[in-house]
């Protein structure tokens, strides 16, 4: 992810690693652009763009509801690169990418999963029902909890990463699935934003001009700029991590 500094020898031939001065910048103006981006997002959904005239201001959740969903997909197809760039090297920072794309994509699930709760209380009049489209999408929510699991629960360090890296990428299913699950059931009542929709749906609305904009710059922050500046930064947070226990291992062993 960065270009590095050797600093510290390790066991096994490796080195600790520190991040070039030039590398924290980009870092910093990412995570600057993703914080503009998002206030801009909030503006224009709260207040630029006009509510529906069907479900009234509810429907402006909407915005941030598809975005972190698309912020997550991209999380966990870092997480699929990851691993597969690690089964092929054996670069631990490939795993560290892995880690840091579950992490971050699975919680940006658990914010589309809130706010489509939030939504559906008046749309649907229950804020959860077991939709084709709401089981798909906490199978994958658990699918990504049992990864964050089974890491845990395995003691060795290249086993581990070996593991989770094909079953991160395996993982991937589940997120595809909840994508197209609205479009190939016909018996979902979960409305499509984009694309052709059940005739059970229930709660969808007319896109306007300004709606299209506003879920393009949304769905734009959450993925070019938010996710890859909160994967970057979970990275940088491991490798920290990872160095301080290093260090304290050297230190009890001097």
């Amino acid at each position: 992810m960065a270009t590095i500094n050797r600093t510290l020898p390790l066991a096994g031939g490796e080195q600790a690693v520190k991040p070039s001065s030039t590398r924290t910048r980009i870092l910093y103006g990412l995570t600057i652009l993703s914080v503009l981006g998002l206030v801009l997002t909030l503006y224009m959904s709260l207040v630029w763009v006009g509510a529906d005239t069907t479900q009234g201001n509810v429907q402006r959740i909407f915005y941030t509801h598809v975005s972190t969903f698309s912020g997550a997909a991209v999380a966990f197809a870092l997480t699929v690169i990851g691993g597969i760039l690690y089964l092929r090297t054996r670069n631990t920072k490939w795993d560290t990418l892995a880690l840091a794309g579950v992490e971050v994509g699975f919680t940006l699930s658990l914010i589309t999963t809130a706010t489509g709760s939030i939504w559906s209380r008046p749309t649907w009049n229950t804020w959860w029902t077991w939709d084709p489209r709401l089981t798909s999408i906490t199978i994958m929510v658990l699918t990504y909890a049992a990864y964050l699991m089974l890491r845990a629960g395995i003691e060795s360090g290249e086993k581990r990463r070996a593991i989770a890296s094909v079953y991160g990428i395996l993982a991937m299913g589940t997120v595809i699935f909840t994508f197209i699950v609205i479009r190939i059931r016909p018996d979902t009542i979960h409305p499509a934003v984009i694309g052709t929709e059940s005739a059970s749906a229930q709660g969808g609305f007319a896109m306007s001009s300004s709606m299209i904009t506003t879920l393009a710059v949304a769905s734009t922050v959450w993925t070019v700029f938010i996710t890859p500046a909160l994967v970057w930064w979970r990275i940088r947070l491991e490798n920290l991590k990872e160095h301080a226990e290093r260090l304290r291992i050297q230190t009890l062993e001097s």
